[in-house]
């Protein structure tokens, strides 16, 4: 306390030369203080402009995907479309004439190759096996079946195996295809034993589509042209009536 007040007595000079050094100390050190934190914050800014650049380019990204994804989608619906409405036209301007129609065979978007068989075997030999293995559930097996009959030299059979070729689609739910297909196998042979069944056939991958309406006017055409089916075909058309909610 004494050589404080000596300091303030004695020497006034000193004294307030060392307290303006202690103030200029003390401004010093704030200021590096400062420089540090502004230093700090500027990386910092850096570091979140950075994020913000990623997140804007993965953003970019994503939406050329959906963009594309989007595009895929309305081609796909668009063709699904068409094919339908070639359908609906066809059934309701008639058959149409020969059996290949005018629709385009659905046996060439979804071939699959046969297998080598070890001896030549007869249409009849054939669409029995297809057969056997549709009641196995082998539905590939029975396509392949099918579609040998179909490329080989005309037969008799070949209703047969249009209709067996729609079933195969059926089974392993290509549902588009398949309607295309029945309703070949009707058109080769309108008047014909299966043409009943394939415009039972029609509907039925029509429901499954749920293309309702399309699917009525297969059962109308049905019960228009065969007011009198067999007793299965009379029962499965009601079924898919009720589940059409046809009028």
């Amino acid at each position: 306390m004494q050589s404080v007040m000596s300091c303030f007595l004695s020497l006034p000079f000193l004294c307030r030369r060392w307290g303006r050094v202690g103030v200029l100390a003390g401004g010093v050190s704030l200021a590096g203080m400062g420089l540090a934190q502004a230093a700090g914050d500027n990386t910092l800014t850096l570091q979140l402009l950075d994020r913000v650049n990623a997140l804007e380019d993965q953003t970019r990204e994503m939406r050329g995907q959906i963009d594309q994804l989007t595009n895929q989608v309305q081609q796909q619906n668009a063709a699904l479309s068409k094919q339908i409405g070639d359908m609906d036209f066809a059934m309701q301007h008639g058959h149409g004439g020969t059996g290949s129609g005018t629709l385009a065979p659905p046996a060439a978007a979804t071939a699959a190759p046969a297998a080598p068989a070890a001896a030549k075997r007869s249409p009849d030999d054939v669409l029995k096996a297809g057969n056997d293995a549709l009641l196995k559930q082998d539905y590939a097996t029975a396509q392949a079946d099918a579609q040998q009959v179909l490329s080989g030299p005309k037969s008799p059979r070949l209703v047969d195996a249009q209709y067996l070729l729609a079933q195969s689609l059926a089974g392993q739910k290509q549902y588009r295809q398949s309607a295309l297909a029945y309703y070949d196998a009707y058109n080769r042979a309108p008047h014909g034993p299966r043409a009943p069944s394939a415009l039972l056939g029609v509907a039925a991958t029509l429901v499954a589509l749920n293309d309702r309406a399309s699917a009525c006017q297969a059962l109308d055409k049905l019960s228009s042209e065969f007011p009198e089916p067999a007793a299965r075909i009379k029962s499965a058309e009601q079924v898919y009536r009720k589940r059409a909610k046809c009028s």
